[in-house]
């Protein structure tokens, strides 16, 4: 393989370098010269970078990749799973099923579905709705400066999620507590393994009781389903827990950073309300807060005019291909004008995130609450001093330090 290109720890040819909302220089450079385009572990072994929208879509929607190295994307250490190194698939944990490949994807996806249809999403659409305003209640009654991350954009997704799967209100703090520490990159493998083993403990002894006597609630709607064991169970929500409330509460932090940071796109989003569903498309696209995702391949592939060798791991970047100009004209700008469907921030294929619709629903709620009852939201600090989750697998803003006028909520 010539031409490789080293990598950082996660498969990135370069950390962020170019400010918080658009890809690293060196990966606009490479998908410019090379889309897909060979790298260097850390460890020794060569793989394979793919950052063009064309090759990523065409990537992630190719089961020839096998999806099971994608347990990273959660980053459960390797270690954890018996793999010295991401060179083959890795091996299954039971309900995880962002990690497998058909048919056992298929089998556990397909029981998720009815859950999380766009019907089903509108239904509950106006109970987020007042959780988010109950929420916006709670901040208004604050002295700012305050934490938009922790007053709000954290709050109102996981007091969603785990009002659909049916998590007791006494529990919830410890689950975020422990979803927190887990989805940082750089803690200790102890200190991983125990807010896993936390959280999967909690999930199922949680699971348990809803077999015996389920409720009016998603898992128990699934606890019903014989076909499930209590380690699948257990599993899936792990999984609908963590990338229900961490994926859109970073969206919702760091979107309200983008949009605060943009007053011109800001203030036309405020005079013309009815552009808040293409606003949230482009904020998908613009941010792409889940950016990396890792397969292997099962055979020797063509991709996009390059040979991927059999056992390659190849890391694809939804944010580079989401700011790819041959897809999207001045992708690096902020456009609430934008038709930014076809943006690859849910995924592609048949791993497409299942709750995309409730995701939209919260962020568009969240938005249109925050902005019209705060309109005079700005920053307490400058954006510089914004601390970036560049330490976690999930980008976003650590906090969000933000200010009003007194006596303008409403």
């Amino acid at each position: 393989m010539s031409s490789t290109v080293p990598a950082t720890p996660n498969g990135l040819p370069a950390e962020r370098d170019a400010g918080p909302f658009v890809p690293p220089s060196g990966i606009t450079r490479l998908r410019e010269s090379r889309p897909v385009s060979p790298v260097l572990f850390p460890d020794g072994h060569e793989g394979w970078f793919v950052s063009g929208y064309e090759a990523v879509r065409r990537l992630i929607a190719d089961d020839r990749f096998s999806s099971r190295q994608d347990i990273d994307i959660i980053h459960i250490p390797y270690e954890m799973t018996g793999m010295a190194a991401p060179t083959e698939p890795s091996p299954q944990l039971p309900g995880v099923f962002i990690a497998m490949d058909p048919p056992e994807h298929t089998r556990l996806r397909r029981k998720l579905i009815g859950a999380f249809t766009v019907k089903r999403m509108k239904q509950l659409e106006e109970g987020i709705v007042e959780i988010t305003e109950r929420q916006l209640d709670e901040l208004e009654r604050l002295t700012p400066p305050v934490d938009l991350v922790k007053e709000f954009a954290l709050p109102v997704p996981a007091l969603v999620i785990c009002e659909l799967l049916g998590v007791p209100h006494a529990d919830r703090a410890a689950f975020q507590g422990n979803s927190a520490r887990f989805m940082e990159k750089d803690v200790t493998l102890d200190e991983k393994v125990a807010a896993y083993e936390g959280m999967t403990s909690f999930l199922s002894r949680l699971v348990t009781d809803k077999r015996a006597e389920p409720g009016d609630d998603i898992l128990s709607d699934l606890t019903r389903d014989d076909d499930l064991t209590i380690e699948e169970l257990t599993g899936i929500a792990f999984l609908l827990l963590l990338a229900g409330h961490e994926t859109t509460a970073n969206m919702v932090s760091l979107g309200t950073f983008a949009l605060l940071e943009n007053p011109e796109q800001l203030a036309e989003l405020r005079a013309a309300p009815e552009l808040m569903p293409d606003a949230v498309e482009e904020l998908l696209r613009y941010l792409s807060v889940a950016d990396i995702f890792y397969r292997v391949a099962t055979e020797d592939i063509e991709l996009c005019g390059e040979t991927i060798p059999k056992g390659s791991t190849v890391v694809a970047s939804l944010l580079a291909a989401n700011h790819d100009p041959a897809r999207f004209e001045n992708p690096d700008t902020l456009d609430i004008h934008r038709k930014a469907r076809g943006h690859t921030a849910f995924g592609h294929g048949v791993h497409q995130c299942l709750g995309q619709q409730l995701a939209r629903i919260e962020m568009r709620a969240g938005f249109e609450g925050l902005f019209r009852r705060f309109p005079t939201l700005e920053l307490a600090v400058p954006a510089d001093e914004v601390r970036l989750r560049t330490d976690m697998n999930i980008y976003g803003v650590h906090e969000l330090p933000v200010t009003w006028t007194t006596g303008t909520a409403r």
